[in-house]
């Protein structure tokens, strides 16, 4: 029986979507816009030239990492926040802000022009900034809150 079926083999009841769930859509679609838009204008600023390294998205999406932990030990650590302020910042702004969509077009477009080793060092060197990125900013907030509570 999948989970899909009730043990008659009948297909289940769907769900109905949760009540109350318009003011977190607004709130992220609020926040993508301007974190899409905030991204959009550093790619105009900060263009990559035919087959070189895309800084833009490669440090739109390594300071994006940093701000989401911050923000995590923050909200979940230290402040009681609003049920809108995770939807709207995390999913919505840095959602926004971050891509991975980009990201992937970038590596595709480099290997395409025969520019395989920038769209290789790009792939992983994001990766690793990223996530080196996300726990640094993690702990040393948490360090830094930690030696304000003493």
């Amino acid at each position: 029986m999948s989970t899909q079926e009730t043990s008659t083999g009948l297909p289940a009841a769907r769900t109905p979507v949760r009540q109350g769930q318009a003011p977190v859509l607004a709130v992220v679609a609020l926040g993508g816009a301007l974190g899409a838009t905030a991204r959009y204008g550093l790619a105009l600023a900060w263009p990559a030239p035919p087959g070189g390294f895309p800084w833009a998205t490669f440090w739109t999406n390594v300071v994006g990492c940093a701000v989401i932990g911050v923000f995590m030990v923050v909200i979940t650590d230290v402040w009681a926040a609003h049920r809108l302020v995770r939807p709207f910042f995390g999913t919505g702004v840095l959602g926004g802000f971050t891509t991975f969509s980009t990201y992937a077009v970038d590596i595709e477009r480099l290997v395409d022009a025969g520019h395989a080793r920038t769209g290789l060092a790009y792939l992983a060197a994001t990766v690793l900034a990223a996530l080196t990125a996300v726990w640094l900013a993690a702990a040393a907030t948490r360090g830094v809150l930690k030696g304000r509570r003493r």
